[in-house]
């Protein structure tokens, strides 16, 4: 079963899951957000999807870490079974900032509308669909045991937005978040966690700032806007306090 868990010091959540687990949502995600120029207005949004899709992938291949989980059969039954094996079970698990992921369950709502629009089927049986929505919903119970009520209800509003779209969305304002997010301690990190919701979903004064900053270097380098770079790099993921 996919589990979603803050971080220890809240740089973002840890994904948790078997193999299956992985393998299905690498495969859903996939499926949702289409191939190349599909939705060529949403481009951006599903190369970031895609880079979460690059975590499983490596989650999949042994290259991220690794938990053991109690699979909850009691001595007691093994034995009356005559089962003998570990108590615990393997389970893949990755980190993810939490602008990003924020952005990703977001995001997704529009792409599962896309998919929903060129299928015939009954959108409550489709398998893609709900998978995806388990993460989505993973995501937002982490949340409501993270946050208090109050912040956890309103940052729920800004996410659920009928009004929010990501067509054409500057994605370099992400990093510009994630980066950002990672360099605030660990209360701090707490705080802002509804902040970064409400700055995605919002597109207010802090995004339009970059999205023609973004333009401005995109006309005097004479390039399209997608192939700028957020000027501020990464830490390593191993000197990030998670």
């Amino acid at each position: 079963m996919l589990k979603i868990t803050p971080t220890p010091n809240f740089a973002g959540v840890e994904v948790t899951g078997d193999f299956h687990d992985f393998d299905l949502l690498y495969e859903s995600l996939h499926r949702i957000v289409g191939g190349e120029d599909e939705y060529p207005a949403y481009e951006s949004s599903r190369m970031r999807i895609l880079g979460f899709c690059y975590d499983l992938r490596h989650a999949m291949m042994g290259n991220r870490e690794i938990v053991y989980v109690d699979h909850g059969i009691s001595d007691e039954t093994m034995k009356w079974k005559g089962m003998v094996g570990a108590k615990k079970n393997l389970y893949l698990s990755f980190n993810t900032y939490y602008p990003e992921i924020l952005y990703i369950v977001m995001a997704l709502n529009e792409f599962i509308r896309l998919y929903e629009q060129n299928k015939n089927n009954h959108k409550q049986w489709d398998l893609t669909i709900n998978t995806v929505n388990m993460l989505r919903a993973a995501v937002v119970q982490s949340l409501s045991e993270t946050l208090k009520p109050h912040t956890f209800k309103m940052m729920l509003g800004n996410m659920s937005n009928r009004f929010m779209s990501f067509s054409n969305y500057f994605t370099q304002y992400l990093d510009q978040l994630n980066i950002r997010f990672l360099k605030w301690d660990k209360e701090k990190r707490l705080k802002n966690i509804s902040i970064m919701a409400k700055r995605i979903a919002e597109q207010g004064t802090d995004y339009q700032k970059a999205r023609r900053d973004i333009l401005e270097v995109a006309h005097e380098d004479n390039v399209d806007p997608s192939e700028i770079r957020y000027y501020e790099e990464y830490p390593d993921y191993e000197e990030i306090e998670w």
